[in-house]
Order: C-alpha cells, then sequence, then structure tokens
C-alpha cells in the first residue's frame, strides 16, 4: 500500500554498534600508533615512522665465497694428512711441508681475489639515522673496498636504538657483468640509513670524488693478475710433481711477481685517486690497506724467495734439491737421452763410467777369413 504523499517517507539505516565507524569515516581516519611497534611498512615525508628497509638479514660470519674456498683447501689438506703415514723416514717431514705451503700459496691467491678488504676504515662516530629526521644515532660505520665493489657496515652502539635494531651491511658490486647504478638505486628504494647511502653515494659515476673509475679499473686488472699467478701456481705444481724441479722454480718465481704486479698497480692507484674526504657526522673517515692486501705481500715474497732458492740449490745443491723432493738423479730429465723422453742434450760418459778394454778372441774361421781377403796369394800369412 502505498503511503500518502504529505507523510515523508524514513529510509531504514541499519542499527551501528556503539563506537563502530562507517567506512567512509575509517577510510578518512588516521591510524594511531601503536606504541613499540616495528618499523613502518612505509615512509612519511616528516613523520616518525622508520625508513621501510626490509629488517635484519640473517648474516653469516664470514663471506660465502671465501667460505668455500676455504673449505676446499682445508678438505685437500685433510686428505693428504690422511695419507701422510704412508709414507716413510724423512721424507714425510719433507712431503707435508711442500704440501702445506703450496696449498697455503693456493688459497691465498684464490681468496684474496674475492675479498672486500683490500681498503678498509672504520669509525665511531654520532651521526643522522634517517632523511627528513633530526633524531642522531651513535654507531660504528665500516668501509671495505674490495676489487669488485664496496662493502658498508652500521652497527649503532647499542644496538637497540630508537625501539630498532640497527644492523646494517651492504655491498654494491661493479664486477663484469653487474652495474653499480642500479645496486645503488636499490639501495636508495629500500630507504637504507642515511650513513650507508652517503658512503655509497661517493663511489657512484656521477660523484665529485670520482673515486669509482680508479677504482674498478685497479680491480678489474688486479683480479687479472691475481689469475694469472694462480695458473703459474697450478703449473709450478705440475712442474715440481714431475721430474723438472728448475721449471717449477720459474714458475713458483713467476707466481710472485704476479702477485706483487698486482700489489703495484692497486697501491699506484689508490695513492693517484683524487682525495675525497667522508665525512659522517663529527667525524671523518680515513681508508688504509687491509688485511688482503698484506697477506697478498706476504705471500708473493714467499713465493719469489722459494723460486730463488729452487734456482739456486739447482745450481748448487742439485742432489739436496731432488732428495727434498723425493727424486733420484736418473729421473732427471735433462739427464736422460733423447731416446729415453729427456731433452735433445747429448750425454757423455766418464772414464769411471766406461767400460774397461777387454780382449776379444777371433775365431779360426774368422782368422781364415781374413787372411783369405788380405794375403789370398801367399799360404803362410799371418793376420
Amino acid at each position: 500500500m502505498a503511503l500518502p504523499s504529505s507523510q515523508p517517507v524514513t529510509p531504514l539505516v541499519p542499527v551501528r554498534p556503539w563506537g563502530s565507524r562507517s567506512p567512509a569515516s575509517r577510510a578518512h581516519a588516521r591510524p594511531q600508533p601503536e606504541p613499540h611497534c616495528q618499523p613502518s611498512s612505509r615512509m612519511a615525508a616528516f613523520g616518525h615512522t622508520f625508513p621501510f628497509y626490509a629488517g635484519a638479514k640473517p648474516t653469516f660470519p664470514i663471506d660465502t665465497s671465501l667460505a668455500v674456498i676455504i673449505t676446499i683447501f682445508l678438505t685437500a689438506l685433510v686428505t693428504f694428512i690422511v695419507i701422510l703415514p704412508g709414507i716413510r723416514g724423512k721424507m714425510r717431514l719433507f712431503w707435508l711441508l711442500r704440501v702445506v705451503t703450496s696449498l697455503f700459496i693456493g688459497a691465498v691467491v684464490l681468496a684474496v681475489n674475492f675479498s672486500s678488504e683490500w681498503s678498509v676504515g672504520q669509525i665511531s662516530t654520532n651521526t643522522t639515522y634517517k632523511a627528513f629526521s633530526s633524531e642522531w644515532i651513535s654507531a660504528d660505520v665500516g668501509l671495505q673496498i674490495g676489487l669488485g665493489g664496496v662493502n658498508i657496515t652500521l652497527t649503532g652502539t647499542p644496538v637497540h636504538q630508537l625501539n630498532e635494531t640497527i644492523s646494517y651491511n651492504e655491498e654494491l658490486t661493479w664486477r663484469l657483468g653487474e652495474h653499480y647504478e642500479e645496486a645503488y638505486a636499490k639501495a636508495l628504494e629500500k630507504g637504507l640509513p642515511d650513513p650507508v647511502l652517503y658512503l655509497a653515494e661517493k663511489f657512484t659515476p656521477q660523484s665529485p670524488c670520482g673515486l669509482h673509475y680508479p677504482y674498478r679499473q685497479a680491480g678489474h686488472y688486479v683480479s687479472a693478475m691475481l689469475w694469472v699467478a694462480f695458473l703459474c701456481w697450478l703449473l709450478a705444481n705440475v712442474m715440481l710433481s714431475m721430474p723438472a724441479l728448475v721449471y717449477g722454480g720459474h714458475m713458483l718465481l713467476a707466481t710472485g711477481i704476479s702477485q706483487l704486479l698486482a700489489l703495484l698497480i692497486f697501491s699506484t692507484v689508490t695513492a693517484l685517486s683524487p682525495p675525497c674526504p667522508l665525512r659522517l657526522g663529527t667525524a671523518v673517515l680515513h681508508t688504509r690497506h687491509g688485511p688482503a692486501f698484506w697477506i697478498t705481500l706476504t705471500t708473493g715474497l714467499l713465493c719469489v724467495l722459494l723460486g730463488l732458492a729452487m734456482l739456486v740449490a739447482h745450481r748448487m745443491q742439485p742432489h739436496r734439491l731432488k732428495a727434498f723432493f723425493n727424486q733420484s738423479a736418473e729421473e732427471d730429465p735433462l739427464q736422460l737421452g733423447p731416446a729415453e723422453g729427456g731433452l735433445l742434450i747429448p750425454r757423455y760418459r766418464s772414464m769411471a763410467e766406461s767400460p774397461e778394454p777387454q780382449d776379444i778372441a777371433l775365431s779360426e774361421a774368422s782368422s781364415e777369413v781374413c787372411c783369405s781377403e788380405v794375403c789370398p796369394r801367399e799360404p803362410d800369412c799371418a793376420c
């Protein structure tokens, strides 16, 4: 039945519970921050929210590449130690010394190529933590420059400040096939803290500091020289396992020279790079040569000394050198003839090795033939 037109129609409105809001009011309502909340996933321009960094990532106590290299060489060392009891006499000690020294050189040459501690620096300072905020934190800032990029660490002192755990470890690489600009853009998108972004920006190609190209070119050339050193180390092991000790000494010498050339390239580039002060809050970060540089220098000098010692011993005391490598004089290819697989070098016997003269008695038949050929018309000839 239709109602009279004089009476207004009252729409039916659903009754809401006390204290509830309509969807429109909830859409326009401002969310209230919860006490002791975690860092928000959004970042306000002038609000009190934390940067939308994904949070603390699980960290490994050592670089994974270095961990793999160390594991491989330790496995090889354990394997050689297991078969060590099968060697008799004093050769056991010589053999163990050779194995440990060779594995140490190979592990260092390969590990420093992937290390990020060629130039390092660390300071403790008070600095800003995030953009558009005046809040400061007390933290330890570390910078590690490697052959393939930079690694930046930020650790709060104490770690828990501003209701957040301040512990960051970020790596930005410039290896072949990777672009540093893309890594820096991703760091900006994640909203990393100001100290991390400040140091990362200093190594961008657009930075006025000009640190990107010198360190990148130095990383490429130093890495190439280290790969040459690793190849020479492999050839040295092959030569020393064969009866070619002098060539093994040459390859060991080339291994050390390649490492020293790599250090010369890195030192020259870092010395000629333009000075750029890295100011973080109230302190200035200065870099210096890191552990990878010094251990490469030590290993390079060790290889050079061992190579020279082998060459001198081959000249002065070849028999003792062969005894140290468990080789006999008959196994030296320099003293073998061409028919025995040695070099084309003539070998002369000494007076002691030459056989004594012996009287060879001719048979009667051979004597008659000799007489018939020499004096066939004289019946009484004597040969």
